[in-house]
């Protein structure tokens, strides 16, 4: 991959191959993940971001660990996983958010925690996002703007927040700052 291709062209071609591989047709991936079947092709497609909620639930479903989906390589740790800082794998889920894994390199995660930084921008930016799953959020820097639909959540450092992840949601830094957070995926 060149430093020019956006990441997700090479996952979409790891989430066409694994479905393949199930004998899968698009139909039965998206029934099994309860979407719509234009999702899935599009995530297949190559031609955009896929949420990393995505993964996390194709992953499941298919038995593989994340890391593969992401990276191409098998994660092998078995009792343990040390991610020093600021050395987590980056993931691109949006061009708007900084993710980085924490548990890239431990096999079997029942979850998926993330570190997390979020750009301050103009309420008219906001992108709503709502997958299967549930999710925790721990804000370390900064304030957090979470959007639940039409309720509006301002979380500061030391707060959290637990919540299903099939609400609509949307999130930006306030005060023109980043925020910084822990987001646990389930």
């Amino acid at each position: 991959m060149s430093s020019q291709t956006p990441a997700y062209v090479d996952i979409s071609k790891r989430l066409q191959g694994l479905r393949e591989a199930m004998e899968l047709t698009h139909e039965d991936m998206a029934s099994k993940l309860g979407l719509d079947v234009e999702k899935v092709r599009l995530y297949e497609s190559g031609t955009t971001e896929i949420p990393v909620s995505y993964l996390f639930e194709m992953a499941k479903l298919c038995h593989v660990d994340l890391t593969v989906l992401v990276s191409g390589s098998e994660a092998h740790l078995h009792n343990h996983a040390l991610v020093r800082k600021g050395k987590g794998m980056s993931v691109e889920r949006r061009k708007d958010y900084d993710y980085k894994s924490l548990a890239y390199g431990f096999t079997g995660r029942r979850m998926e925690p993330f570190l997390v930084r979020v750009p301050a921008k103009d309420e008219s930016q906001l992108t709503y996002n709502e997958h299967p799953g549930q999710e925790f959020i721990h804000v370390l820097k900064g304030k957090l703007e979470i959007r639940l639909e039409d309720k509006i959540l301002v979380l500061e450092p030391g707060d959290s927040l637990y919540f299903t992840s099939r609400t609509p949601h949307a999130l930006r830094g306030l005060d023109g700052q980043d925020a910084e957070f822990i987001d646990v995926i389930i």
